[in-house]
């Protein structure tokens, strides 16, 4: 099992920045790729950026160049820098998962959220 805790959430004017954290814990040596998407009011959840074990990034055309992902093998932990940040970047924002692997399967793994408010 693979268990994931966003960190990081919170108020911020627009133009301003935010960092979220993501944890993972558990069976952590099933992890290849993690990433994070969001989810605004009324809207279905998106990808917003993911990046490989080996570093590879992608971004979504919304946030490319506002948005940096980075990650910690060491610690398990990735990141995503926020900067420029908009009222339509509001939503609350997922962190994810991929696992592999022998006896990984359905380790895939989700965090429980953590909002982000853009203000104008």
């Amino acid at each position: 099992q693979v268990q994931l805790m966003e960190s990081g959430g919170g108020t911020v004017q627009a133009g301003g920045s935010l960092r979220l954290s993501c944890a993972a814990s558990g069976d952590t040596i099933c992890i290849s790729g993690m990433g994070w998407y969001r989810q605004a009011p009324g809207k279905e959840r998106e990808l917003v950026t993911v990046i490989a074990e080996g570093g590879a990034t992608y971004y979504a055309d919304s946030v490319r160049g506002r948005f940096t992902i980075s990650r910690d093998n060491t610690k398990n932990t990735v990141y995503l820098q926020m900067n420029s940040l908009k009222p339509d970047d509001t939503a609350v924002y997922y962190c994810y998962a991929d696992s592999t692997g022998d006896s990984c399967l359905g380790m895939d793994a989700w965090g429980k959220g953590t909002l982000v408010t853009v203000s104008s």
